[in-house]
């Protein structure tokens, strides 16, 4: 079977003239037919079906993509396929030769208008769909190109699915404060996932930009301006780095901003924007706990700015800064963890702990709370 979708697809590549469509289906068809007359029906059907996933999908992959339960998707090398499926690795029937690997990284990369190779052996970037792609090749990846798909359904979370009704009324009332907020966890934790439900509930008045490095958040919301960022070319130049983004968004009159990810200096620029009167701003980080995420905010900073001193850093988290949310995983689901208020430079108590292992605190009020629920 595998050496008839290989023989049909070589062939068929080289009668097709222009976009795929029926025409190329009933190409196809014709050509097993031809290669094989007396294949049954459904047997032909899915060869017709693997040659059409070769040509305009994700080859062998395809099937996998069928199933809404599969979140990520991993290539190892040439052979078998992983998947997770309800927060579960599983390993699939699904294998890949060198051949068939190599035609899934040229097209899962070539629509980003990125390149791969020897000279720039990693890549990030999105399908159409919005799944976030990575592809790693030699020398980097020893034994073989490996590629991690993630895939980020149609569906958008509420904060009701992601937190006890408890949490999810004090994040809401957070939000609608205007507090600067800040998710951070594990890699899969659902950082994103809370990213656009808090977004969910901003006033549909406002105007929110988003900048990323690789587009993946859908917003519930009118009135968003998109901004990616983009790698250089080959010949070295053309970058646009997420902290270019966040500095030309303070032109575009944005209401909030949400950063989809700070990772390094460009900490600095939302921080400082945050301080400049954009206040219910969204970003996440990756960290193991909220105490975590604030200490790699104040490192990040000073990435951008050696100058600084750590108390000074630490002091523009801290005025920047309102709120960490904690995400973690049970199972399969991703909910809020742990929130961590941050108080202004100053205070007696730098930080306080309002919800914790997914439990309100009792003695918010009391404590002198600051986003009232």
């Amino acid at each position: 079977m595998n050496s008839l979708i290989a023989a049909v697809h070589a062939e068929v590549l080289d009668q097709l003239t222009g976009e795929t469509g029926p025409e190329a289906e009933a190409l196809v068809e014709a050509l097993v037919l031809r290669h094989n007359p007396l294949l049954g029906h459904v047997a032909r059907q899915k060869v017709v079906d693997a040659v059409l996933a070769r040509i305009t999908g994700l080859g062998a992959l395809e099937p996998l993509f069928v199933d809404p339960l599969v979140s990520e998707v991993m290539v190892n090398g040439p052979g078998q396929v992983f998947v997770e499926r309800e927060g579960q690795l599983e390993r699939t029937e699904v294998r890949l030769d060198e051949a068939e690997l190599a035609r899934l990284v040229e097209r899962v990369v070539a629509p980003t208008g990125r390149r791969v190779d020897r000279a720039s052996p990693w890549v990030d970037g999105r399908l159409l769909d919005g799944s976030r792609i990575n592809v790693v090749v030699p020398p980097i990846a020893v034994d073989g190109a490996c590629v991690t798909i993630r895939r980020f359904g149609n569906r958008r979370f509420s904060l009701a699915e992601l937190a006890s009704p408890e949490v999810a009324s004090l994040l809401q009332s957070m939000v609608q404060q205007r507090a600067n907020i800040v998710v951070s966890g594990a890699t899969g934790s659902g950082k994103t996932t809370l990213l656009g439900a808090l977004a969910g509930v901003i006033d549909k008045g406002e105007r929110l930009v988003t900048i990323e490095d690789a587009a993946e958040l859908s917003l519930d919301a009118p009135h968003v301006v998109r901004l990616e960022a983009r790698p250089p070319n080959c010949e070295g130049v053309g970058e646009v780095t997420i902290r270019d983004l966040v500095r030309n968004s303070l032109r575009m009159r944005p209401d909030r901003i949400v950063v989809g990810e700070v990772r390094g200096p460009e900490a600095f620029d939302m921080l400082q924007a945050l301080n400049t009167g954009h206040d219910g701003s969204l970003s996440t980080c990756h960290a193991n706990s909220a105490g975590d995420a604030l200490r790699r905010l104040s490192t990040m900073v000073l990435l951008a700015a050696p100058g600084l001193s750590p108390t000074v850093a630490d002091a523009l988290v801290a005025g920047s800064v309102d709120v960490i949310v904690q995400m973690g995983r049970d199972g399969a689901r991703r909910l809020v963890t742990d929130v961590l208020e941050v108080r202004p430079p100053g205070e007696d108590e730098a930080t306080k702990m309002v919800v914790a292992g997914g439990v309100v605190a009792t003695d918010l009020d009391l404590l002198g709370y600051r986003w009232g629920r």
